[in-house]
């Protein structure tokens, strides 16, 4: 009886320590994670929320094997742990052709890994940053270029830019053409988008579509230098009227966007603040680009 007492007093403590242990690590989450935002769960557009989707769906999958391979290895600690009393398990080294546990551990992992493989390869071309987003709606074109430290956004078809502020009209597939004039960096949108690179002497592509009014935050995914922490900037997701409200203001802008202008922003720059610019060169994106081809092409787009 004694025995059987303090077998039972231990299981008590053990539990109550594991409840303990969960307990407080809860409350340590929570209060760490007090007053931020999980903008990767709080989709903004439909690429977002394809995003997202998908990783319920990797986290499901994994669910399955983690939660009982992390069960069982606390149930054979408990199980066949070292003890003198008389209810030790007996040691059985010879073990073999257990049916159940074979397929167990066979067929449930491969199953799962070719759901895993199918939803891979079919998100990974729906997902893909070059592929357009289909729509009734004329994309809107948005040019960008990575500097030191803060992001220029040009829109070449409405004649104006902005640097550290991105506005674009809801349910409006948006075409990024990004290019880097400083070293490489990376444009995310966590609410809208996933992350791409954008490189010297390349262009690479992102398409994107907010789903409703608001403002979401972008930032550098990249480390680029002294400035890096501050290169984020607002993406303010408006009605078509106020989009176009907004290009009508920014082509009125006392502040214009030429090659002189240019060369001041190439400079590095920290904490920039928001400014827009009615666009007096078109050929700017495209100068980036040839300057680091060996073109010596110059902000008109003419090798001299």
């Amino acid at each position: 009886m004694g025995a059987a007492m303090k077998v039972a007093r231990r299981r008590v403590i053990i539990s109550l320590i594991a409840i303990a242990g969960t307990v407080a690590t809860a409350v340590a989450l929570a209060v760490c994670l007090h007053g931020t935002s999980a903008p990767l769960l709080q989709p903004g557009g439909r690429v977002a929320q394809e995003e997202l989707n998908l990783m319920v769906v990797a986290v499901v999958l994994s669910v399955v094997v983690v939660v009982p391979t992390f069960v069982l290895l606390i149930a054979f600690a408990v199980r066949y742990r070292v003890r003198d009393d008389a209810q030790a398990r007996p040691y059985s080294p010879n073990l073999k052709n257990n049916r159940f546990v074979e397929i167990a551990w066979w067929i449930v992992p491969s199953v799962l890994i070719c759901i895993l493989s199918v939803v891979g390869w079919t998100s990974s071309h729906e997902l893909d940053p070059y592929a357009p987003l289909t729509s009734n709606v004329k994309p809107l074109t948005v040019q960008v270029i990575a500097l030191d430290w803060k992001w220029l956004f040009i829109y070449p078809d409405e004649g104006v830019a902005s640097v550290n502020s991105l506005v674009i009209p809801t349910n409006t597939p948006v075409h990024f053409v990004l290019t880097s004039d400083a070293p490489m960096n990376s444009l995310w949108i966590p609410q809208l988008s996933g992350q791409i690179y954008a490189m010297p002497g390349m262009q690479t592509q992102l398409n994107i579509e907010a789903s409703s009014t608001g403002t979401y935050s972008g930032l550098s995914a990249n480390l680029s230098g002294d400035g890096f922490s501050g290169m984020r900037f607002q993406t303010k997701a408006v009605t078509d009227d106020a989009f176009q409200r907004w290009v009508h203001t920014a082509q009125q802008s006392p502040h214009s966007l030429d090659s002189t202008t240019y060369a001041q922003l190439r400079k590095p720059s920290q904490d920039v603040t928001p400014v827009d610019y009615r666009l007096a060169d078109a050929t700017i994106f495209k100068s980036v680009i040839s300057r680091y081809m060996g073109m010596g092409a110059t902000s008109s787009g003419k090798t001299p």
